[in-house]
């Protein structure tokens, strides 16, 4: 019992987690995420691209399917709806609404549905679209007015809610006055219920004016980090991807804390996690009967009497010096307490001083939170440019959440960077550094080898030049997991094969046999021996003969003179082994009486002792 679960984690009597939590690292996330994709089903939407481009109908199912694959792997109990606008046919609950087809309701995306999209992509993709829905007259609010329905409709608690709008008409209304203002009365109901409306314009020939009618229609961005209102609409598929994912991915903070600078000078902040591991998801076991999920409960019984014991009647105890300490729970909850969740700075230091083997799990990433205390992004720029500016990092204690321990922390500073579509690659804040505890720290007793020569080292480092390249993590996949959901969605969706998975980590040999030339024949002649054969298979060890009664000689234990010398006044020779003893004493001519440890021990004390 003495580490005491994982300093105070996964306690048994934590509550439950509700319908919808998930769970990420050391921090929980409640609720679900929704998005409604509202498309724009009009004939303009269908008209092929110049150079044989897809259509803007045919890219946005291209978007819309990877979204639904992407999500069933990463946020599988999200909700999904794709809603279709300026279409002929009519089918929406209660049939309310003309021109306006609902797709797929707000539900968890699945196979089905995934195949449902399938089915409207390519060429006969719009031909069963035409067929299906087609194209009529266009009336954005009650597009609108029927996705507040959607919303409106789910019982379960959403934390986050999202309407992503794909058209590339500027002016659907074709100036109506009246139609105008009905969709800008009905984006503003939705937006006052929390539902953040975003544009995603593509190209039409004559350009696409932002100003014109959808700028009143979208919502302002939430913060700087957000992308916020895209001037240039997108006119490849890549394009389109890369502004619904960085739209799509959830920016949700896993605590909120106080950052004190002194003096009662406090801003709030925002955590989040910048990566976190995938993992595959694990098994859930069903009832063979019916393949209904089962749940299972613990429950805690006496080991004598064997009657169900209550939370109030259990106890926990922690053993020191062979002694069980029992506590009672408003002791246990005071041992976990060690002051209310925070960032405290301590000062500042050179970024110099923060070495690689500090980071001992991974950072989080802290963001102003201007909602929680005014004037909060004002005081974190300034001092975010300050730390730029001086290169130095700010040391904090931090305490993330209620009962967690204290830790060291280091604030690094990181700059905002854009890319070439001015799409934010790198959002401004701090990355938080745990720092280890002198308890952490380690002393390792590295093994001596032989030291390279200079010449050696110089070639070494002309290979290392050769074989550099710009490392991106987002530009590898993990194989394990993309063999796993290939497979699973093979099956899924009745395919014939899954997908072949491209092992991006495997090293590409032709290329770099190609970079080095000879530099690698040249570091092996002068590094290793000239019958040296790394694809040689090593020479098998020779058994001794069961028949000739021999054993195989150990090879001889010396130990230095002055290092026994050193054992003998320092009275630690019983550290010693018996065979080290024993070399010793034949090394020092010593004549011993007996075999045992403590014989050996007397008989040198006895020859080297003062």
């Amino acid at each position: 019992m003495a580490d005491w679960n994982a300093f105070f984690k996964g306690d048994e009597d934590d509550e439950e987690p509700e319908d919808g939590e998930q769970s990420g690292g050391d921090y929980k996330i409640t609720g679900r995420d929704s998005l409604v994709f509202l498309v724009d089903a009009s004939k303009e939407m269908f008209i092929k691209g110049e150079d044989g481009e897809p259509s803007n109908f045919d890219m946005t199912m291209q978007v819309v399917r990877s979204v639904y694959t992407s999500k069933i792997i990463s946020s599988y109990r999200d909700l999904i709806a794709l809603v279709f606008y300026g279409t002929e046919q009519s089918k929406n609950p209660r049939n309310s609404f003309k021109h306006v087809y609902v797709y797929h309701d707000l539900d968890e995306p699945g196979a089905k549905r995934v195949q449902e999209v399938d089915a409207l992509r390519g060429p006969k993709g719009a031909q069963l679209a035409a067929e299906t829905m087609g194209s009529g007259e266009t009336s954005l609010g009650d597009a609108l007015w029927c996705c507040a329905n959607l919303y409106s409709d789910i019982k379960l608690r959403l934390s986050h809610k999202r309407l992503m709008l794909f058209t590339c008409r500027d002016d659907p209304h074709g100036g109506d006055s009246v139609k105008n203002r009905q969709a800008r009365t009905k984006a503003g109901d939705l937006k006052e219920t929390g539902v953040v409306i975003d544009l995603m314009h593509l190209m039409k020939p004559e350009g696409f004016d932002v100003s014109l009618f959808f700028r009143d229609i979208i919502s302002p961005p939430e913060d700087e980090s957000e992308l916020g209102l895209q001037l240039s609409p997108c006119e490849k598929l890549d394009d389109l991807q890369k502004r619904v994912r960085a739209k799509e991915q959830k920016k949700r903070a896993m605590a909120r804390l106080s950052l004190c600078l002194g003096n009662d000078v406090k801003i709030a902040v925002g955590i989040f996690a910048t990566a976190v591991q995938a993992r595959r998801p694990g098994a859930i076991k069903l009832y063979r009967e019916t393949n209904e999920q089962v749940r299972s409960k613990t429950r805690i019984f006496h080991t004598q009497t064997g009657s169900l014991l209550l939370p109030s009647e259990i106890k926990k105890a922690q053993v020191y010096g062979k002694k069980q300490i029992v506590l009672e729970k408003d002791e246990v909850d005071s041992l976990k307490k060690f002051g209310d969740p925070e960032l405290y700075l301590i000062g500042f230091k050179p970024m110099e001083k923060l070495k690689v083997h500090h980071h001992i799990r991974p950072s989080v990433f802290i963001y102003p939170e201007e909602d929680e205390v005014k004037g909060s992004s004002c005081l974190f720029s300034a001092l975010l440019k300050k730390c730029v500016e001086k290169n130095v990092f700010v040391l904090c204690r931090c305490i993330a959440r209620r009962n967690y321990p204290p830790r060291f922390v280091a604030l690094v500073p990181q700059e905002e960077q854009l890319d070439q579509g001015n799409v934010q690659v790198t959002p401004p804040g701090f990355n938080v550094i745990y720092l280890p505890y002198a308890d952490d720290m380690r002393t390792l007793d590295t093994p001596q080898g032989p030291c390279a020569s200079q010449t050696q080292v110089d070639k070494m480092k002309e290979i290392v030049t050769k074989l550099r390249f710009k490392y991106r993590s987002d530009a590898f996949e993990n194989p394990v997991i993309q063999q796993h959901f290939r497979n699973l969605e093979a099956l899924a969706l009745d395919m014939p094969a899954p997908e072949e998975t491209e092992d991006l980590i495997m090293p590409k040999m032709d290329q770099m046999d190609k970079r080095l030339g000879i530099l690698a024949d040249e570091f092996r002649m002068m590094v290793y021996p000239d019958n040296y054969n790394p694809d040689a298979k090593p020479a098998a060890k020779r058994k001794t003969d069961a028949n000739s009664g021999g054993a195989e000689k150990k090879p001889k234990v010396e130990v230095p003179e002055d290092e026994l010398r050193a054992h003998v006044n320092n009275g630690t020779l019983g550290k010693l082994t018996v065979p080290v003893l024993k070399e010793a004493c034949k090394q020092f001519g010593v004549r011993t009486t007996g075999t045992k440890k403590q014989d050996l021990i007397d008989a040198l004390l006895a020859k080297l002792g003062p």
